[in-house]
């Protein structure tokens, strides 16, 4: 059964219902990292909404084809095409190659996305292996007049593409008419570089012979030239970042059709910012903080997974530490509960069918634009539905798990714990080896006045009890049941 799936549509302001295309496969193209440092956990909230799109068209009955870039030439600094490229930049802060800068990058994050249960896609393309298709593109919109050669590149010219601002929904008029920054040679300030020539007198570490000279592809090139050569027109659904929104997909869309006159992409989607103290997470700011940074705090790398499910993909997330916390322990407790459910069916959970009624509520939370807070308040309550068998709920949860990822049915370790009242707060202390009831009472006493601390708002005196039990090796998590827990060595 193929289930209607309702989708918002960057392009037309509006959620609407996917049709699949003919053929059946719809064809997937995400916006890969640019390989030139570590992915922080903002960006890879962006892979979870998009790893999330496409279990739900897979689990809704479809089958799907998903492309997905590795930029490790061409990106700027800039995205109005100034500075140097990031691959060189890494290179020098490293005094690596470009090629071992690019290779390292490429494993880190692969390996982020395998510890985030983030599926890999049908093809993986490296921009590196597809200059002969952008230069084929350049050369394309070359012979039907968009584009012009300056001293540096040759550049896309939006002036002779009108609908240039209406994917962002900008006056591109009115931008090139208020320009007032130095443009160098570009006849507009929306004008895109499509290929950049190396600089004089300097050999760069990746550049190729082009007919305009040695250079190296514009950024924005290489995701329409790969998309085109693996997915072919329409692309069913283009997915990234909203910062790709105003620069990077308006000019994928401009450059595309006008080389070819068909439409690029049938339906858009964008992800929102995790947010920090107000501000997007960026690699070039204070706020950088990388998956691998949470798993050396103890938080496993599935608690962030599910602390991006805690908001919808096209709303702001703000991050905080406690707020990490308490998904790792809410995601903890409920595979507990799985767990003493599975126990009593003899760990049998085949033969359930995924489109059976208990499943709908879930199902349509997935399909009303991936809802995800309401696709886990579903399982939370097919989890207590006592008119369910524990085999119905367990098989159930077993089929919601193909789309949410989470391996909701992996062994808990089931660690010795010792429960202890402090000052009227509830301490759970769990020990990774044999209980210490004396210990415990020690560290529960030390959490109820980091507790008490927190209620005062004495930020400072909970942050210093909360260094000391971190130098211990005890973790703190604030449960959603109002508990707290401390996780002992």
């Amino acid at each position: 059964m193929t289930r209607d799936l309702y989708l918002y549509n960057t392009a037309s302001r509006d959620r609407s219902r996917l049709e699949t295309p003919p053929g059946g496969t719809v064809k997937v193209y995400c916006c890969g990292p640019t390989v030139y440092n570590y992915a922080h956990i903002g960006n890879l909230r962006t892979y979870l909404f998009e790893d999330v799109l496409v279990r739900t068209l897979r689990a809704s009955g479809r089958k799907v084809c998903h492309l997905v870039n590795i930029t490790d030439v061409g990106h700027l600094v800039s995205d109005e095409d100034t500075g140097e490229d990031r691959m060189e930049k890494g290179s020098r802060r490293e005094g690596k190659s470009v090629w071992e800068i690019a290779q390292f990058y490429t494993d880190a994050f692969m390996a982020d996305l395998r510890a985030l249960n983030i599926t890999e896609p049908t093809r993986w393309s490296k921009a590196t292996d597809h200059i002969p298709e952008m230069i084929g593109l350049v050369r394309q919109l070359e012979e039907k007049g968009f584009t012009y050669r300056t001293g540096d590149g040759i550049y896309f010219d939006t002036a002779k593409f009108p609908a240039y601002g209406d994917f962002a929904g900008i006056d591109a008029d009115s931008l090139r008419a208020g320009q007032r920054v130095d443009m160098g040679d570009k006849r507009s300030a929306t004008d895109f570089a499509l290929w950049k020539f190396s600089p004089d007198g300097a050999r760069r570490q990746m550049e190729w012979e082009s007919p305009w000279g040695t250079g190296f592809p514009g950024w924005h090139i290489e995701c329409s030239a790969m998309a085109l050569k693996y997915l072919g027109q329409p692309v069913d659904i283009h997915c990234g970042g909203i910062d790709h929104i105003r620069v990077h997909h308006t000019n994928e869309i401009a450059q595309v059709e006008a080389a070819t006159g068909k439409p690029f992409v049938r339906l858009w989607m964008h992800g929102e910012f995790l947010v920090i103290d107000k501000a997007k997470m960026a690699k070039s700011g204070e706020n950088f903080i990388t998956l691998d940074t949470v798993m050396k705090r103890g938080v496993p790398a599935l608690a962030y997974r599910m602390f991006c499910f805690s908001a919808h993909y096209r709303s702001p997330l703000a991050f905080s530490w406690d707020g990490l916390e308490a998904a790792a322990g809410s995601l903890t407790n409920l595979k507990r509960h799985i767990a003493d459910l599975v126990k009593t069916t003899g760990n049998e959970t085949a033969g359930t069918n995924p489109d059976v009624p208990v499943l709908a509520p879930f199902w349509d939370a997935l399909c009303d634009d991936l809802n995800m807070p309401r696709a886990l308040a579903a399982v939370w309550d097919l989890l207590r539905a006592a008119h369910l068998t524990p085999r119905e709920r367990v098989a159930a949860i077993a089929v919601a798990d193909t789309v949410l990822g989470l391996d909701l049915l992996a062994a808990v370790p089931q660690d010795a714990q010792v429960r202890v009242e402090k000052e009227g707060v509830t301490v759970v202390v769990r020990f990774k080896g044999r209980p210490d009831p004396v210990a415990a009472e020690g560290i529960a006493e030390k959490v109820a006045k980091r507790k008490a601390a927190r209620t005062a708002k004495d930020f400072a005196t909970a942050d210093r009890i909360r260094a000391e039990l971190t130098a211990g090796n005890i973790e703190v998590k604030d449960l959603p049941d109002g508990t707290t827990e401390g996780v002992a060595p």
